[in-house]
């Protein structure tokens, strides 16, 4: 990802109704998983400016809390913002020993052009403990490919089955895999493929006026309480999946 985007991300990632709900459903993916009851580390894989770190760190303040990122200005923000131990790495070769993490974080990570998706699942197999939990954002949907995702580098989009699939092949048991902006997957079909955009390299990274910031906030709270009950939503331009390392070795 571009340094202007990375930029971009720092400016409105603690205010945009996208970020929110996805960082809320990340944090409620934590409490089924009930990580205050496990001592080691937690890593946000892919950190970014920090947000979603300085979140985790406020959820799990007795625990201690890693990021990581392959940016070293992403790196250098996301440590001032959270106040936690950042390093510089990248999630294909990740730089922690076997069976050293509680938890992996990882939000729209896997996607990048940069990664290998099925390196970095070996990865944080690895580095996970025995009962350990791997929590993913993902996108959704191969067709939705879009200007968006050319400009923050994104060149994959996911099914829920091929999501499960993944994480079968390195070992991982999935325990939860939903879609959600289910509510709003029209109009984000119109607004990245029927639209003309004058700028087409231009990413949906932005804050938008009141006038659509609060029914966006409204209808991801709906979704919200619809996973919190465990519900799976049958579509949805992002994948919420959770899935465990089960007791053994690797």
């Amino acid at each position: 990802m571009n340094s202007s985007e990375y930029d971009k991300l720092d400016r409105v990632e603690d205010r945009m109704w996208w970020f929110a709900a996805a960082h809320a459903n990340l944090l409620m993916a934590a409490r089924r998983c009930a990580l205050e009851q496990l001592d080691l580390p937690i890593l946000d894989a892919g950190c970014g400016t920090g947000a979603f770190l300085s979140r985790l760190a406020r959820e799990f303040c007795e625990k201690p809390v890693i990021g990581l990122d392959f940016d070293l200005r992403a790196c250098a923000r996301a440590a001032t913002k959270s106040v936690q131990p950042v390093c510089v790495g990248s999630v294909n070769d990740l730089p922690f020993a076997d069976a050293a993490l509680a938890a992996i974080f990882s939000a729209d990570v896997l996607c990048h052009e940069q990664v290998d998706e099925h390196r970095a699942l070996r990865h944080f197999h690895r580095s996970l403990s025995p009962n350990g939990w791997l929590i993913l954002n993902l996108p959704a949907y191969r067709w939705l490919l879009s200007r968006h995702d050319t400009a923050v580098s994104n060149t994959r989009r996911y099914t829920a089955t091929g999501v499960r699939r993944l994480l079968k092949a390195v070992g991982f048991r999935p325990v939860y895999i939903s879609y959600w902006n289910m509510l709003l997957l029209p109009l984000m079909i119109i607004t990245r493929k029927l639209v003309r955009h004058a700028h087409h390299a231009a990413s949906d990274v932005r804050l938008f006026p009141r006038v659509v910031e609060i029914p966006c906030r409204a209808a991801m709270a709906v979704e919200a309480a619809l996973l919190q009950c465990g519900l799976r939503l049958p579509c949805g331009g992002s994948i919420l999946a959770i899935a465990v390392k089960e007791g053994g070795h690797d």
